[in-house]
């Protein structure tokens, strides 16, 4: 039987073919809790250590923006697009993530547990010691991306896929697999929950690659 080929991630889209930028408008205001943003542009500019949990971005764009330390708990960002943003630091714990796409971005310190990501797109961008434990991942893609120490304890991964992707040192324990595709990946570093990842698809040449891993898993010994 043939391989299924891995899912191809969607073209990047630049700021203006997004269906609703010819109504955003600069973003002056303050950041704050619980707060209500739709068609705005982010455009620039450094957001640090602020509570902005419980805000709505809706049709909103992000564009070389800087979040440092910081608390957004249980903000919501539904079609959102953002590039060249950084996140460092900062709480995203509980947030929910529909139809969003991020390019060329960096994600370090980042606590993402229990979150929800709905159709969201990751291009080229970094994610280091990221904290995914117990979030729901359905339909998302990180393509081309580096996943460095990120942590999917517990997670549920729906329709996941990581062409080009590079993994180091990801922690996979207890997640929940329903078509998630490291086919595409051009590393596979996982630190562990091999165990878990059933149902996974990989290629040949990864399982070759993951075979002693594999062994020390199911506790076999291998000898030559």
């Amino acid at each position: 039987m043939a391989a299924t080929p891995h899912r191809a991630a969607p073209a990047p889209r630049d700021l203006a073919e997004l269906p609703y930028a010819h109504r955003l408008d600069v973003f002056a205001q303050e950041l704050e809790r619980d707060g209500d943003h739709e068609s705005v542009h982010f455009d620039g500019g450094d957001f640090v250590g602020l509570d902005g949990g419980g805000t709505v971005f809706l049709e909103c764009a992000f564009s070389a923006v800087a979040f440092e330390g910081g608390r957004y708990r249980r903000a919501r960002f539904n079609d959102v697009w953002a590039h060249q943003t950084r996140w460092v630091g900062v709480d995203l714990a509980e947030t929910q993530w529909t139809d969003c796409e991020a390019g060329a971005g960096l994600l370090a310190g980042v606590e993402l547990h229990g979150s929800r990501l709905r159709r969201v797109v990751f291009h080229q961008c970094k994610f280091d010691s990221v904290n995914l434990r117990g979030a729901e991942l359905r339909d998302v893609t990180f393509a081309d991306c580096l996943l460095r120490d990120v942590d999917f304890s517990g997670a549920r991964l729906a329709g996941v896929a990581f062409p080009g992707a590079t993994l180091e040192r990801v922690r996979f324990d207890n997640v929940t697999v329903d078509r998630a595709d490291l086919s595409g990946a051009a590393a596979l570093g996982i630190a562990s929950g091999f165990d878990a990842l059933r149902g996974a698809t990989i290629s040949g040449l990864q399982l070759v690659e993951l075979a002693p891993a594999l062994a020390v898993t199911l506790g076999l010994e291998v000898k030559d």
